[in-house]
Parts: structure tokens; C-alpha cells; sequence
């Protein structure tokens, strides 16, 4: 099980190195290559969101993104640092996790945006989670991936077509 972590302050300028670093992760554990525009769009939606949550409550710790290449499956967490941060926006975009009793942030636009974010993930993503807590809120995606598919040189190795 390979895994990368990444923590970057939270700026809207180091979003785009997330979802460039994730499409590389993605390719090399085997998701197909059909699929790395959605992870992409899905990581960038999830770390805007996280940036986005972070400066609207004032948090200065660095938004968290791990990225899990396991035997079957890619998944791609990123954590916020907001407690209990989304769960009412993923109760109503109809996102499936596990969550706890969320604050009330007094941010009723910024949830209106949350709740938008999710489902746009969610409807790029098959299989997603969003738990909240204590110590904040993470999104979990998952991929499915090819065995092989992002070695290098798989493709020559392969055995020839009849």
C-alpha cells in the first residue's frame, strides 16, 4: 500500500498543484486514463472547498490531502481543519458518511457553496464519504484502479493480441 500526503497552507493558488499531483498519483496506480480528467476535477472541488472553509473560519493549519494506491482501489482524502464543517451540506447534497453534530458557524452562504461543492464531487465520484468531527472534516474518494495499468512499460509486457 503506497500512499502520498501532502499539506499545503490554505490558498487558492496550491489547489492546482493538488489536482496535478493527484492525476499523477491516479495514473501511476492504475486508474484508468479515461477517468483522470474526473479525478482532477473531483480533488480540485475538495481542496477548494477545504481552502475555502479555512479562511472563512479563520483556521491557519495546512489542508490535508493523502492519496492511498491500495490493491484494487485509488482513494484520495482531504481533511479541513474546521470541526464539523459540511455536514449539513452533505446531508442535503445527499452525500453518504459518517458525521457528528456540526457547529453552527453562523456561515450560511458558505454552506450554500459547501452543500454545491459536494455534489459536484459526488456526482463525479461513485464512491464518496464525508465524515466530520472534532478535529474537522474529510472527504474520502475512491477509484477503482487496473493492476499494472500505471507501471511503465506494462503495456509492452502484455501478451500480444492474436
Amino acid at each position: 500500500m503506497a500512499t502520498v500526503e501532502l499539506r499545503f497552507s490554505a490558498q487558492p493558488e496550491h489547489v492546482r498543484t493538488a489536482r496535478l499531483v493527484a492525476a499523477a498519483v491516479a495514473r501511476r496506480a492504475g486508474v484508468d486514463e479515461a477517468v483522470l480528467d474526473e479525478v482532477r476535477l473531483a480533488v480540485g472541488e475538495a481542496c477548494s472547498r477545504a481552502v475555502g472553509l479555512h479562511r472563512s473560519n479563520d483556521v491557519t493549519e495546512p489542508v490535508r490531502v493523502r492519496l492511498t494506491e491500495e490493491e484494487k482501489t485509488f482513494s484520495i482524502e482531504v481533511g479541513d481543519g474546521v470541526p464539523g464543517a459540511g455536514v449539513a451540506a452533505a446531508d442535503a447534497a445527499g452525500v453518504p458518511g459518517t458525521r457528528t453534530a456540526a457547529p453552527d458557524t453562523g456561515f450560511d452562504d458558505a454552506e450554500g457553496e459547501d452543500q454545491m461543492g459536494l455534489a459536484v464531487i459526488s456526482g463525479l465520484v461513485d464512491d464518496v464519504e464525508v465524515s466530520a468531527g472534532e478535529s474537522g472534516g474529510v472527504i474520502r474518494m475512491t477509484w477503482p484502479v487496473t493492476p499494472d495499468a500505471g507501471l511503465p512499460g506494462a503495456a509492452d509486457t502484455a501478451a500480444p493480441a492474436l
